[in-house]
């Protein structure tokens, strides 16, 4: 598969209208009259995604008084990528076809602390497990920062400074090169930008249209993803979304990060003494303090620790967000949980590597 000639600006604006289409299908005419291009160009392209496998005939359109359209469709099974979350504690991997439909998952324990080889050996073991037949276009790694995405490189994720300067995508692709010169596409992000991704790229309900929101994630540990104004925000040095090491208390209880009342310190010890009421009040305190900042529409909630308590947060995060909302005389930003697929992350990372591939 020719992957450069894919990952051009008019194969990806092809691609994503036939990926919207659905199985319905959608003629050439209606793609050149919605992407701007020539009939010609449209053809061309056309061409070379059924000759890849990538797109198929959809039968035909209704007739309008000439000859009925000849409609293409996307033919998801034709090409795959692998996500990977790779949280402190436990591995998720997921293959998602290109219709971003999640057609296998699997779940391992990991200890993110036992050394870069061995949790490079676990991930390509992984990725192992999920390729079949048809291409797989690339994988996707989300763990926890910070780190940069750029270069791919990891930073002292807090508890594991191990990893601080540890070039990960390119020793991961090199790990699951199957002969020399054969480089697998590796992509690296933040986990929850990663998360991020997935949701702005899914829409709907509890997304709004063209969304600036934040998605906050409570684990292993706390962090968060923003997305402004339909479109991931990282930051030039991937580190916007730092949502835990706000300091909320001054001279408070140390975190693992070297400083002292950080937002992530105070939330998980109230978790660990098991007062989610107390939890969720300093994660509201966060929460308020972002939507202050960055005037976003929408909180998302999501993570092992929400999720096996989901009322208590949506509570007391919204309780937070309304009383920032009434001293500042203006509505309050709502707050919602961030439902889906429980393999949120993994499937972000999976579409680190497909996005670019139908233009987003």
């Amino acid at each position: 598969m020719n992957l450069s000639g894919l990952r051009s600006h008019n194969t990806a604006l092809v691609l994503g209208l036939l990926r919207a289409a659905g199985e319905d299908g959608v003629s050439r005419l209606e793609l050149a009259e919605r992407t701007g291009l020539t009939p010609q160009a449209v053809s061309k392209i056309t061409a070379r995604l059924r000759d890849e496998g990538l797109a198929a005939d959809a039968g035909r359109g209704a007739s309008t008084g000439g000859k009925p359209r000849t409609l293409l469709r996307l033919v998801p099974g034709a090409a795959h990528a692998v996500g990977l979350h790779l949280d402190r504690d436990e591995l998720t991997a997921v293959l998602v076809d290109l219709a971003g439909v999640t057609v296998a998952a699997r779940t391992r324990p990991l200890d993110l602390g036992a050394g870069t080889d061995e949790v490079l050996g676990v991930a390509a073991t992984e990725v192992a497990a999920l390729r079949r037949d048809g291409t797989l276009m690339g994988v996707g790694v989300a763990m926890p920062g910070p780190l940069d995405h750029t270069t791919g490189v990891t930073h002292r994720v807090t508890g594991f400074p191990a990893w601080d300067g540890f070039p990960l995508r390119d020793a991961l692709r090199d790990a699951l090169s199957e002969e020399p010169g054969d480089d697998l596409p590796v992509a690296l992000d933040k986990d929850t930008n990663a998360a991020a991704l997935a949701l702005a790229l899914r829409g709907g309900d509890p997304v709004p249209p063209g969304p600036s929101f934040a998605y906050v994630h409570v684990g292993t540990g706390l962090g968060a993803g923003l997305v402004l104004g339909g479109g991931l925000h990282r930051g030039a040095r991937t580190g916007a979304g730092e949502f835990g090491h706000q300091t909320v208390q001054l001279d408070g209880v140390p975190c693992g990060c070297g400083a002292r009342g950080c937002l992530e310190a105070l939330c998980l010890a109230a978790l660990a003494r098991g007062d989610l009421e107390e939890a969720a009040r300093v994660l509201g305190v966060g929460a308020a303090n972002l939507a202050g900042l960055l005037d976003i529409d929408r909180v998302l909630l999501g993570g092992r620790a929400v999720a096996a308590a989901p009322e208590p947060f949506v509570r007391g995060v919204g309780a937070a967000l309304a009383a920032r909302a009434h001293r500042a005389g203006e509505p309050a930003v709502p707050v919602a949980l961030a439902t889906g697929s429980p393999h949120l992350v993994a499937e972000g990372a999976a579409h680190l590597v497909l996005a670019p591939l139908f233009g987003r």
